[in-house]
């Protein structure tokens, strides 16, 4: 089968484009014939104030992508499109050169960007959804949620809404996959079709292989930010009774305040790691006693959860959005209330103290990464969708 895989990349590296060349490979190592068309975030580097204006108005409607797609669809005649970001180089007017082919679309549900200009359902450090279902996300643009920019966020905020009203959401995307149940109970929420929305999660390839030995230290891995709960967890590790070592991996807007608390001994035994690549994050949680994940926002699904389950590594994480369906307490790891750093010290504590119950925790993770987040299952949820459609699975 031949699928055009459509994708705006970001001009930092992240998550959602790391998804996405996986699926390519796996997709690939299944025999089917990958065409992609990219655009990327660097593109907007150096533009004038024009520029800047016209890349607020190609956020509604980038008549260059519409033509380019138009012309690879003619040319390549790919069976299914499957897009995962559009924003702000493609646009939704991707989507209408496929319908015009009669090209069915996917549309990977990476971020709350269809609901939330700011994509992420969070504000000043705290979960807001003032703009979850409103056909005018006016609360955004007054708190300038996208990148704290007014104009830009006004910008974000007008594709949403003209794509409200022309139905875009709704006749131009023949189905979308969520990467929860938490997320695609709130995309309904929001006004999408339910009948419409599947979920698969995230995967991990190759498999790694778990770990040996009980480990030597507690992991964070990901942005050092405050969505991500980085004050949080610095919090946390000023309140523990007893002397436990936390490696940190990741960079970001914090990377200054926390290297300051190291520096000035408020927190013991840190090791700041910086950006490790996959291999380095995989290499450090075979060394890992448990993976600890703050955050308070709402995740869509965090690779690095499903890395943890393929090493045997259980999971701390905080009790919101999606990590309580991810990390089951008890089972695969240990739940603690979101933004609170006392209840966070009392669960490193007892993860740090309980050895055997750990080791049980890991098994666990290991199990529940063979069941649902090899690229095998992955796979067989993506067939199963194209079946549905009618689609089909042929090479």
């Amino acid at each position: 089968m031949k699928i055009l895989m459509v994708h705006n990349l970001y001009q930092r590296h992240g998550g959602e484009d790391s998804v996405v060349a996986a699926e390519i490979r796996m997709l690939r190592a299944h025999g089917h014939s990958i065409v992609r068309y990219l655009r990327h975030n660097d593109e907007l580097l150096g533009r004038g104030a024009l520029s800047v204006i016209r890349a607020g108005l190609e956020t509604v409607w980038a008549a260059n992508s519409f033509s380019e797609v138009r012309a690879m669809i003619a040319e390549q005649k790919p069976d299914v499109a499957h897009f995962h970001n559009t924003f702000p180089l493609i646009s939704p007017s991707a989507y209408y050169a496929c319908a015009e082919a009669g090209v069915p679309v996917l549309q990977t549900l990476h971020n709350y960007r269809l609901l939330c200009p700011g994509a992420a359902f969070q504000r000043e450090g705290k979960v807001c959804q003032e703009c979850l279902g409103r056909s005018v996300a006016w609360p955004s643009i007054s708190h300038g949620c996208y990148r704290g920019n007014y104009a830009a966020t006004a910008a974000v905020a007008a594709m949403l809404a003209a794509h409200r009203a022309l139905g875009t959401w709704r006749d131009k995307i023949t189905a979308y996959i969520a990467l929860s149940q938490f997320a695609r109970q709130k995309f309904i929420e929001g006004g999408l079709p339910a009948d419409r929305i599947s979920v698969k999660p995230n995967f991990v390839h190759p498999d790694p292989g778990r770990k040996n030995g009980p480990g030597e230290y507690a992991l964070f891995v990901g942005r050092l930010s405050e969505e991500k709960g980085l004050r949080v967890l610095l919090k946390a590790w000023e309140q523990l009774h007893l002397d436990i070592p936390l490696h940190i991996a990741g960079d970001g807007p914090l990377k200054n305040e926390l290297l300051g608390a190291v520096s000035a001994n408020k927190i013991r035994g840190c090791t700041v790691l910086g950006p490790l690549n996959g291999a380095a994050v995989l290499r450090a949680m075979h060394r890992a006693r448990f993976l600890i994940v703050p955050s308070v926002w709402f995740e869509g699904f965090p690779v690095t959860i499903a890395e943890a389950f393929a090493c045997g590594l259980p999971v701390i994480a905080s009790r919101l959005g999606s990590l309580p369906e991810i990390v089951a307490d008890g089972c695969t790891g240990v739940h603690f209330s979101a933004g609170n750093p006392e209840e966070l010290a009392a669960k490193v504590e007892w993860a740090w103290t309980h050895p055997s119950e750990l080791e049980t925790l890991g098994r666990n993770a290991r199990a529940e990464y063979e069941a649902k987040y090899t690229a095998e299952i992955n796979y067989e949820y993506l067939v199963g969708l194209w079946n549905q459609l009618g689609i089909g699975s042929g090479v």
